[in-house]
């Protein structure tokens, strides 16, 4: 599953692919998401308020409360949804204000055993900006946000063979935000391979 990617864009670039309001972007002396995201890091999604598209700044990785070994309470980290059908996100996805996007620029899989692994970044070359299919919820360690994950693609498989984002095309982005939860996940698809390039 994908726990590395990159968004090397500026808020503006952002909100030109995006299409929110530039005078409520982020001010620059907040913290702001760094360009390459590891789980429980800030990242940056988009969502709707208020009907209108906003950027914001949430934790990547939705905390999963559960009892561990002798009844002791764990949590986990949920960066990657696959099951749509899980109680714990049936409820979330079906509401169109916890889905959102997640801006993208590459995104990492890794290939080889333990010890020798390689990292292998792939990307949009006809998009510099592309977008996975977001959720998010409120939590008690803030807002926080994962994206949807599906069956890899002829491109991904050599590489990660069971699964890869769900990656979202621009016509598309409204659906996600606004559509009925069945036409929603409709678009949870492997992407086209032809559209896409990877490098090691």
């Amino acid at each position: 599953m994908c726990n590395r990617y990159r968004v090397s864009a500026k808020q503006i670039e952002l909100a030109q692919k995006y299409g929110f309001d530039v005078d409520k972007l982020m001010p620059e002396p907040e913290p702001l998401p760094p360009p390459e995201l590891f789980p429980k890091r800030l990242g940056w999604i988009v969502r709707k308020h208020d009907g209108e598209r906003t950027l914001e700044a949430m934790k990547w990785g939705i905390p999963r409360h559960m009892k561990g070994k002798r009844g002791k309470p764990t949590v986990s980290y949920v960066t990657n949804v696959r099951n749509l059908e899980s109680p714990f996100w049936r409820s979330t996805i079906a509401n169109p204000h916890y889905r959102c996007l997640v801006p993208v620029t590459e995104f990492c899989e890794w290939s080889g055993e333990k010890g020798s692994k390689q990292e292998h970044w792939f990307s949009l070359p006809a998009a510099p900006i592309f977008t996975f299919a977001g959720i998010w919820r409120p939590t008690a360690e803030g807002n926080c946000y994962a994206f949807l994950t599906c069956e890899a693609n002829p491109l991904v498989a050599p590489i990660h063979e069971k699964a890869m984002p769900v990656i979202l095309h621009p016509e598309d982005y409204d659906r996600w935000l606004d559509g009925e939860a069945a036409d929603a996940c409709s678009l949870v698809a492997p992407f086209p391979s032809q559209l896409m390039c990877v490098s090691a």
